[in-house]
């Protein structure tokens, strides 16, 4: 690594307050033509130009925040984005909601936030293959389950049957970041990672969807979409097999074969079969996987449906969970000051700045809750505390 001369790092020195006291030689590549005219941000702005497919979604080109803001000096739009995200309540309380099973005594099963980084990683991959915008898949891969229930997919149907048939966790992803979090003043993220959000959700639906409405507007959201189903069958797969839910010889021939027997093998076949098969028609990128591929990931979702998600011992545990989730929404909604109390605990208190209905309120903090937290709460409240 070439060592910049002392002369041009004097010319730059703005570049480097607050380092003063660092015994690290400041030691870095840097195109230097036209460098001391342009800040960290817009040097990596320039790169990006430089580097990236025309497919990708540029940071210095972004559609922009809802609140304007001054750009910072050294992080692209879709970095700061990232960053938001990684640092937010929301985000932290991942780590205790369920993925499939519900509070999961063992520590080698998935929760909510190791599906979130896997999403991610899977999704990077992708995106550096293709060289599209790394940052931006990033930023939409962490935020893309942050309003998802305690109890995964049980806490969001009892939702839709007590607060409205409306609630998404899609939806309630992009409120969280929107409206809850920083004390009721939202995030601000950009356009596309708000639209990456809101298109990542198939449910049982298509992987690659047909319907242009139900894709995302920069292909980094679309590849975060696919990036989520393919995280999911593997880890889910995964950890039914460690629970004795399925076993081995259970799971289809095809899966096996095409697949692959382990997760990395599976993980490697998806995506490589999608950067293979993926091709510009018309001028568009095309993600696309191979008939093969995409049939046998098709069959596994299907087997997983019908043996895991909606096996008994599974589906046990989720009416366990609509009954603590359904009463906790009541007591909630007859007890203002309880309430208050608990959102204030979650630092939730301030979020109702528009002035919503309280059901909607309680929706909200019925979805921030953790798993960990709803089971606690509902000790507390419904549980007899014996006085000695």
């Amino acid at each position: 690594m070439a060592c910049v001369p002392v002369s041009l790092l004097q010319k730059h020195k703005i570049r480097f307050q607050g380092c003063k006291g660092s015994n690290i030689p400041l030691q870095f590549n840097c195109p230097m033509d036209n460098c001391h005219s342009m800040n960290i941000r817009e040097e990596f702005e320039k790169r990006e130009k430089g580097f990236m497919s025309p497919f990708g979604c540029l940071s210095a080109e972004s559609r922009g925040r809802m609140k304007k803001e001054e750009p910072c000096p050294i992080r692209t739009v879709f970095q700061v984005d990232r960053d938001r995200i990684v640092y937010s309540n929301a985000f932290r309380r991942l780590k205790y909601k369920t993925q499939v099973f519900l509070s999961p005594l063992g520590d080698q099963y998935r929760t909510r936030l190791t599906h979130t980084l896997e999403v991610a990683e899977m999704a990077r991959t992708i995106a550096r293959a293709m060289r599209l915008n790394e940052d931006l898949v990033e930023a939409i891969a962490l935020a893309h389950d942050l309003g998802h229930t305690p109890f995964g997919h049980g806490g969001e149907t009892v939702l839709k049957e007590i607060y409205s048939h409306d609630f998404s966790h899609k939806e309630q992803s992009l409120r969280v970041v929107d409206i809850i979090e920083n004390n009721g003043q939202g995030l601000n993220l950009t356009y596309e990672v708000r639209d990456g959000i809101l298109k990542h959700s198939k449910g049982y639906g298509k992987i690659i969807p047909d319907d242009p409405d139900e894709q995302a507007y920069t292909a980094e959201g679309n590849i975060v979409r696919i990036a989520d189903i393919m995280a999911y069958l593997n880890h889910d797969l995964d950890d039914s097999i460690r629970s004795s839910v399925v076993n081995q010889d259970q799971v289809p021939d095809s899966c096996i074969k095409i697949l692959g027997r382990t997760h990395s093998e599976r993980a490697n076949t998806m995506i490589k079969d999608l950067l293979f098969s993926t091709n510009v028609r018309d001028g568009e990128l095309c993600l696309q996987m191979s008939d093969e591929v995409y049939g046998t990931m098709t069959e596994l979702r299907e087997f997983l449906y019908e043996n895991v998600y909606r096996s008994p011992q599974v589906h046990q545990e989720f009416v366990k969970a609509k009954k603590i989730l359904s009463e906790l929404y009541t007591c909630c909604l007859g007890n203002k000051k309880m309430l208050q109390r608990e959102l204030k605990a979650m630092e939730m208190e301030t979020c109702n700045h528009l002035n919503q209905p309280n059901e909607r309120i309680v929706c909200d903090f019925i979805a921030s809750i953790t798993d960990r937290y709803a089971l606690d709460l509902y000790s507390k409240i419904f549980f007899p505390s014996p006085q000695y």
